[in-house]
């Protein structure tokens, strides 16, 4: 299985199916925004980045994935969805356990070098509550359902980096 995730790593298909399904996840949210108006909170704004820091580390695996750049995106891939996973179960838990000792910002706060709001408003701009429920499909609401991709894509980062210590065999 190790050989398998490592030389699935040192070629660009495994990487752009990654970036593929983060587009799509990303594609998801943008329907469930602006054709079922749904109003993302501030922590759906931040997973939302979270997926985008995924689809980042995607394409720049599939960029040179035989070189040194592919262990950055391998970094990249486990830091974003470390990320991703503790946005969404805090998100998780505010919507658990409303409290008004727990709730989320007001207003997402990027860096100023990255103001990502002001840039785009209509994809970055949080309007919604955190601890309300607007979504729900088999009985897990928006931020569990993230939990389980988060959980899956840190669970293949990490089996991925293991195998690049692993040798491959050459076929005779």
């Amino acid at each position: 299985m190790f050989q398998f995730l490592k030389q699935s790593s040192q070629g660009r298909g495994a990487w752009l199916l990654m970036a593929l399904t983060a587009l799509i996840l990303e594609a998801v949210a943008l329907y469930f925004q602006h054709v079922m108006q749904l109003q993302p909170c501030v922590m759906c704004i931040y997973e939302r980045v979270a997926l985008l820091g995924i689809l980042g580390a995607a394409l720049l695996g599939a960029i040179a994935p035989k070189t040194p750049l592919r262990w950055l995106a391998i970094l990249l891939w486990i830091y974003s969805a470390w990320q991703g996973l503790q946005l969404a179960w805090d998100h998780t838990m505010m919507q658990l356990y409303p409290s008004p000792f727990n709730t989320c910002e007001f207003f997402v706060q990027f860096p100023a070098w990255l103001p990502l709001n002001d840039w785009l408003p209509s994809v970055f701009q949080a309007l919604g509550d955190c601890s309300m429920k607007q979504w729900e499909f088999l009985t897990l609401d928006m931020p569990q359902w993230l939990i389980g991709i988060f959980a899956a894509y840190l669970l293949v980062s990490i089996l991925v980096l293991v195998s690049q210590f692993f040798r491959t065999q050459g076929r005779f």
